[in-house]
């Protein structure tokens, strides 16, 4: 973010002086509301130990309030020009690590949602190792605005474990196979950036949040048609995002020089 600042004079910190301050502390307040899904992720393992998965997940769903809202904000208060020495994106990056792969995965643990013996040792290293790769990737979001490989939606597949009430078989086939999916190369939709289709993103987004209240309310018995759904979402969001993969592999092939293609 260095590159947006002029360099202050006799140093190598760029000067952010020349905004007004109320725009510096709006830049400022936009980090502090990121950096507080550290806290909720030390909350949500508490709840976890204290075995009150429920609140944990309702814990969960504010983190992802403020992860959906934080950029937005981010850029109306043009904090990468008022305080451009910090590094807002690595905070999120922090922030997103604890509460979307380290916090589920200790809930998952917690409430006996894994194997036993060294499988569920494996298993619940497995998505904190592949999360670890996918957050140091400079390429984990594409010029076009989306995820590529699987966006270590770890709250998500605990939040499905508990409401659906998995058995620890189908938790740990879903955290291999998705563990797996964060090295392969799909580009899978940003809701809140991916231009194509982002109205209908949002709103499909927002009702997904809906169903996430609903279910949550309901636990244990949550109703058949709010499941389904919650479940239409995931298939919308998995048939947009293969349907993104095969349209930027097309928009490659047309790029390629005519030599190229006809090698390729």
């Amino acid at each position: 973010m260095r590159e947006n600042g002029a360099a202050a004079p006799g140093g190598d910190r760029p000067a952010a002086a020349v905004f007004p301050r109320r725009l510096r502390l709006a830049g400022a307040a936009v980090h502090l509301y990121t950096a507080s899904g550290s806290v909720l992720g030390l909350l949500i393992v508490l709840a976890a130990f204290d075995g009150d998965a429920v609140a944990a997940l309702w814990l969960g769903l504010v983190a992802l309030v403020i992860d959906g809202t934080d950029g937005m904000l981010a850029r109306r208060m043009r904090v990468k020009e008022t305080i451009p020495w910090f590094d807002g994106a690595r905070l999120d990056d922090i922030v997103d690590y604890l509460t979307y792969a380290f916090a589920p995965v200790v809930l998952l643990w917690t409430i006996g949602a894994l194997p036993g013996g060294w499988a569920g040792w494996v298993v619940a290293a497995l998505p904190l190792l592949a999360s670890a790769y996918q957050f140091c990737r400079v390429d984990a979001k594409t010029d076009d605005h989306t995820f590529l490989g699987f966006p270590s939606y770890w709250n998500v597949v605990a939040f499905y474990a508990i409401v659906l009430d998995l058995g620890p078989t189908a938790v740990a086939a879903v955290l291999v196979i998705c563990s797996v999916l964060v090295f392969v190369p799909v580009r899978y939709l940003y809701p809140s950036r991916t231009p194509v289709l982002r109205g209908l993103s949002l709103a499909s987004t927002a009702v997904w949040l809906g169903t996430y209240v609903v279910l949550l309310v309901q636990v244990p018995d949550p109703h058949p048609a709010v499941v389904a759904l919650s479940l239409a979402y995931l298939a919308y969001y998995l048939l947009v995002s293969l349907w993104l993969t095969a349209r930027a592999a097309r928009r490659r092939r047309a790029e390629r020089p005519e030599g190229l293609a006809a090698v390729g």
